[in-house]
């Protein structure tokens, strides 16, 4: 709700590392980050203990809807359809490697885990800018490492149950 009343907090410029900064912070990760910390200060509060990744696609959907009818009107399948993925690899990606954490507590899912969840939205907000700048052979590379996280899950997922 900020961000519609206030605006962009970047001013996207051409195709360069401004374009990739409005990506990263006014459309793509920060927005996918946000549930993440309000999730964190919940459990530090012992106020929720429920899925994370159910916790921030909710948290998701009213921001979906109002960036869906600001977007409509550009006619940018990049905001309307890559945006939306992005937010769902990140929402879906990040509790992967926290629960691989948690579950395992082995050296090794720590090494993996720390690194990727550094990585996750920064790699997509460069597809994001992968697919902006016509780059569609990197955007579509980028936007396959970034949802590697969440097809593992669904593997992990079916295995479980």
């Amino acid at each position: 709700m900020i961000q519609f009343f206030l605006g962009d907090f970047i001013s996207p410029g051409g195709f360069g590392l401004d374009r990739w900064l409005f990506g990263f912070v006014d459309l793509v990760s920060v927005q996918a980050l946000l549930p993440l910390l309000v999730y964190v200060i919940f459990f530090i509060m012992n106020r929720f203990s429920g899925d994370f990744a159910s916790f921030s696609l909710f948290w998701l959907i009213p921001a979906g809807g109002i960036r869906a009818l600001n977007w409509g009107v550009l006619n940018d399948p990049v905001l309307l359809v890559l945006v939306p993925l992005l937010w769902t690899a990140l929402a879906a990606g990040i509790p992967f490697f926290i629960n691989w954490m948690a579950a395992g507590k082995k050296w090794y899912a720590f090494a993996v885990s720390i690194p990727c969840i550094l990585c996750l939205p920064v790699t997509a907000a460069a597809a994001y800018w992968a697919f902006f700048s016509q780059r569609m052979f990197t955007g579509f590379a980028l936007l396959f490492a970034v949802y590697i996280p969440v097809v593992l899950s669904f593997i992990f997922e079916r295995r479980r149950g």
